[in-house]
């Protein structure tokens, strides 16, 4: 797999959880432990995201 076929296979996932963050702040159900989770997990791509555009390994 390219990088840059990668890179956009972790924007899309960015952009779903994005998306599921969003509706579960719209969602009085929603508990604040499964939002931090979402961010936690929106972040650690992003950071991924970042770390292989930089041309940085991962580790």
């Amino acid at each position: 797999m390219s990088l840059q076929t990668h890179l956009s296979q972790l924007a899309a996932k960015h952009d779903a959880l994005e998306r599921e963050l969003h509706d579960a702040i719209q969602s009085p159900s929603t508990d604040d432990q499964r939002i931090a989770e979402l961010k936690r997990k929106k972040l650690q791509l992003k950071d991924e995201i970042q770390r292989l555009q930089s041309g940085e390994t991962l580790h």
